[in-house]
């Protein structure tokens, strides 16, 4: 139980509520990820497929509480909607829908039970499946865990969408009496296996502590950081689809 609290204490700031609109995107140097975290070379055909044929970009987000911002405005400043920004930005007159399914403390293996009813309403090109924080928390078994995502992963493929699977937040305050090391090397094995990307979120906000971007460890009930946070996420996630999907080159081709 103690642990518990102390997780969701750190997290707090990331998932506390937020007032007043989502604000203007920070400075690029305070968002900057190194090429070897975002280097992944699969390829996102279907995002590409889906672009070029009516410049249409169709996102499903699942996730449990880590990938929403509570509050009146929570739903404008989380990553999902960021990401929807930043792509509407960058492909300006595009069909760009980032639809998010988040429910707080939901497993892995309950996210894979609603796999088929959001993939047949949004019907999407990229699903992008945030995964194994409360699988983690709740000590759930790594094979049990493994199969879920096993499982989701090949609906989703099936299902004609391209997949990004992304782990846990990264939390320097738990980070030596919660070790989440097993589950978020499980998530890269099974993005390896089924050919889907990995962003790893756990390595990105690692490294924006570290260099100083944000300041992770010191607990805080402002709600400016988790804020910005999201925010960064949503930028580092629209240049990792920009370029595993070659959209750029796609627009071109689209506009010629």
């Amino acid at each position: 139980m103690k642990l518990a609290i102390a997780i969701v204490a750190t997290f707090a700031p990331i998932a506390a509520c937020l007032t007043g609109a989502a604000s203007a995107a920070p400075q690029p140097d305070q968002c900057d990820v190194p090429q070897s975290l975002l280097g992944d070379e699969i390829e996102l055909s279907r995002v590409t497929n889906a672009f070029k044929a009516d410049r249409r970009l169709y996102i499903s987000v699942i996730g449990s509480g880590s990938s929403a911002l509570s509050g009146p405005d929570g739903a404008h400043s989380a990553y999902p909607a960021r990401l929807e920004d930043v792509l509407k930005a960058r492909f300006a007159g595009a069909d760009v829908k980032v639809v998010a399914h988040v429910q707080s403390k939901e497993s892995t293996a309950t996210m894979v039970s609603g796999l088929e009813k959001i993939l047949s309403q949004d019907k999407p090109a990229l699903v992008i499946w945030q995964a194994g924080t409360v699988d983690a928390l709740n000590g759930v078994e790594p094979e049990q865990f493994r199969a879920s995502l096993d499982d989701g992963v090949e609906q989703i493929q099936n299902a004609g969408a391209d997949v990004i699977l992304m782990n846990m937040q990264y939390s320097p305050r738990t980070e030596s009496m919660f070790d989440v090391s097993v589950y978020a090397d499980i998530m890269r094995v099974v993005a390896e296996q089924h050919g889907a990307l990995l962003f790893d979120r756990l390595a990105i906000m690692h490294y924006w502590n570290d260099a100083g971007a944000f300041d992770l460890y010191t607990a805080t009930k402002k709600y400016d950081m988790a804020r910005h946070v999201h925010n960064c996420i949503g930028w580092a996630l629209a240049s990792q689809i920009i370029e595993n999907a070659h959209l750029d080159a796609a627009r071109m081709q689209t506009t010629q």
